[in-house]
């Protein structure tokens, strides 16, 4: 984690270090609110800001999911500073409510004609592994 802070220009502080250390532990994508449960003790600003940061510098990725609290998961090393490059599909277990990032060989090619994509999201609803294991 010290050395992705370092490839990304961002000054490595103990706060820091630890918000990663709780989003690269994680299997799914989390919420801030997630984070603050999980952090030994913070400041409600220095979090937020340190959120701002990483997704400024692409180092996490928003996913905002209709009728959810934004959940933010790790990107990929294709992201840069403000360029977010994802081939994955965000899936939202029905049963555990955890949001997933799913990577995918095969994405969809969608033909809108004169326009063009420059990005695509694709956000499923269903049941996770985990879930569907046990």
């Amino acid at each position: 984690m010290k050395s992705l802070l370092k490839q990304k220009k961002i000054s490595e502080t103990p706060f820091r270090l630890e918000v990663l250390e709780i989003l690269e532990s994680s299997k799914s994508a989390v919420s801030i609110s997630f984070i603050e449960e999980n952090l030994k003790s913070y400041n409600r600003i220095t979090l937020y800001r340190t959120i701002k940061t990483f997704v400024d510098k692409g180092i996490i990725h928003p996913i905002a999911i209709a009728g959810s609290e934004v959940n933010y998961g790790l990107c990929s090393d294709s992201c840069e500073d403000e360029v977010h490059s994802h081939n994955h599909v965000h899936l939202k277990c029905n049963e555990c409510k955890s949001v997933f990032c799913i990577e995918t060989t095969l994405f969809p090619t969608i033909d809108l004609g004169k326009h063009k994509i420059e990005s695509l999201e694709i956000q499923a609803k269903g049941i996770c592994e985990n879930c569907r294991a046990s």
